[in-house]
This record gives structure tokens, sequence and C-alpha cells, in this order.
């Protein structure tokens, strides 16, 4: 129960932040996109004030031994670049593009209640489901094929 309370407050903090910061609203992302246009860096001051907590969380994770609310730190460990990951960054980077979202600050809006940020919502919600019950292996260069 611990932990459910500590998600669920991390998620509202992590939700007001991108509300406060007004990255729910997708206009803003798509003018900081819009380098040749009407450019507004807001997006890169919250992306380099989401540095401070993440560096300061990366050393206190170094000097103590486990979190505090589970067993063990999960860092991934793969730092291959390898087509998986470009393919992957290229469909988040032309999807982010286009609409404006990306899945947090998608989630988050949900409160406001408009039906372009609920559709995005389930089209991804549909992208993740399609995901879990497709074999993926094309991208490593074998057939896609559903699993069984």
């Amino acid at each position: 129960m611990r932990n459910l309370i500590a998600a669920l407050l991390t998620g509202i903090i992590f939700g007001a932040g991108l509300a406060l910061s007004d990255m729910v609203n997708p206009a803003r992302v798509l003018a900081f996109l819009d380098l040749f246009g009407a450019w507004d860096p807001t997006l890169a001051f919250v992306m380099g004030g989401a540095l401070i907590p993440s560096a300061l969380a990366y050393a206190i994770m170094r000097r103590i031994r486990r979190p505090l609310l589970h067993t063990a730190f999960h860092i991934p460990e793969n730092r291959v670049v390898d087509r998986q990951l470009l393919v992957g960054g290229a469909i988040f980077g032309i999807g982010w593009g286009l609409v404006g979202y990306c899945p947090g600050p998608a989630l988050a809006g949900l409160v406001l209640g408009t039906w372009q940020t609920w559709a995005f919502a389930a089209a991804m919600m549909v992208g993740m489901w399609l995901h879990s019950v497709t074999d993926l292996s094309i991208f490593r260069g074998r057939s896609n094929a559903l699993r069984r």
C-alpha cells in the first residue's frame, strides 16, 4: 500500500509539473519544434530544469544501497544504439512533431477534457496493445508475425 501511495503522489507531482509548465498544451510543444518560425524555448527550460532533480537522484543513488520503497534500483544497462532504438525514436519524434503530445503530457492533459487529448490517449493505448500482441522482430530483420 505504501508503494501505491508513493506512486500516486509521484504521478500527481509529475502531472502538476507538466500542467504548471504548460507542457500539456500541444501548441507550446509544436512552437518549440518550429525552429524557423515562432520558436518558443519554454520546453528547453523545462528539459533543463528536469536535469537538476535527475542529477541529484543519480548522485544519491550512488551513495545508498537500495531505494526507500523497493529492494533494488532498476537502471537500464543496455547502452547500445541499434536499429530498434533508432526506429522507435524516429516514430516517437514524428508522432510528437505531428501532434505535440508525448505520453506523459497526454495523460496529464486528460484532465483538460479536450477531445484531441482523449483521442491521442486512446490511440496511444491501442498502440501499446498492438505492441504487446505483435512480434516486432521486423526491426531486427525478421518477420513481423503475430505472437501465438
